[in-house]
This record gives C-alpha cells, structure tokens and sequence, in this order.
C-alpha cells in the first residue's frame, strides 16, 4: 500500500496507450470496476480505436447496491468500513474478474468532492485494487484539487499502475 500516487509526467493518454500495447502483446484483456470516476477510465480506455482487442468490459458501481450486485462485495463490509476502504477495493477488483473474461483488472472507489470527505476519508482519498496474474494489490492515494482533478488523477494513476505491473508481469 501506498499513500502517495506514482509521480507520472507521461500523459493519461500515452499511458493508455502503453498499457494497450502490452495487453495486446500479451493477448491479455482488461476490465475496470469503477465508483468515484464514474466509467471515465473505461471511457478513456474506448476512446482509443481498436480497444475492442484488449478492453473486456467496464462496471460502474457508484452506489452500493451496484458494488453488491454487479461485482459481489459483501454488504456487510460496506456498512462497516463504508465504500472507501480498502476492503472494498479489494472486493471490487476480485469481482471485477470473476464476473468477467479479463485477465487484468482495476477497481476505484474513492471521495471526488466536493463534499462527501471526513477527517479519516477527505476529499481526494482513492483506494485502488490492481490484479495481473499471479499480483493482487491494493493501495490509497490522496490527490489534490477539485473533483474533476481527483477525477483525472485518479484515471491517470491508474493506467501508470498498470502499464508498471504489466511490465513487470510474467506471461
């Protein structure tokens, strides 16, 4: 787990761009779960032409009931720890597999603002899932700036993530 987010100075579009080559080249597909972006790393991901070759499917879950019945997170530890957890990044990109025919998968849940933070969860905290073969990880960014930064950050961090463990997976 991290508490700061990759310090990346390449573009969210040029990281998209390397993460589809490496899923390409590594005939693997990908499939995003997504709370606090709404689809936005999804719809990046659609926006190259051709993603049909490496994105298997995004899942919106932006409410509760949706995490529950799309991907399989347990009510139970929504009402404990609340959506923005890591046990629920953890949940969520778990789900984002088995409910899917991706080998490679990203989970965000997190607080984009304005409103909506706590002294323990302020605005800008987003907690990831990543799974490659053979690596599960979660982590915790806080990102600065308002929603629609979080947003980006958020989107950005993503596709550095996993260009990184891509680049470092076997297979």
């Amino acid at each position: 787990m991290t508490d700061t987010p990759i310090l990346a100075e390449r573009s969210t579009a040029f990281l998209r761009d390397q993460l589809a080559e490496l899923l390409q080249i590594k005939k693997m597909k990908l499939v995003t779960a997504e709370s606090c972006t709404g689809g936005l790393i999804a719809g990046a991901c659609t926006d190259l032409a051709g993603s049909s070759v490496w994105f298997e499917r995004g899942f919106v879950t932006y409410s509760n009931d949706a995490k529950t019945e799309l991907l399989g997170v347990e009510e139970r530890l929504l009402r404990r720890a609340g959506a923005v957890c890591e046990g629920v990044a953890r949940a969520m990109v778990m789900g984002a597999l088995a409910h899917s025919h991706a080998q490679v998968a990203v989970a965000v849940t997190g607080v984009a603002g304005p409103t909506g933070g706590s002294p323990a969860k302020p605005v800008g905290t987003v907690w990831f899932g990543f799974a490659v073969p053979g690596t599960l990880i979660t982590e915790k960014c806080h990102f600065a700036g308002d929603r629609a930064a979080v947003r980006a950050a958020t989107v950005q961090h993503a596709f550095a993530r996993l260009v990184e463990l891509l680049g470092q997976a076997d297979g």
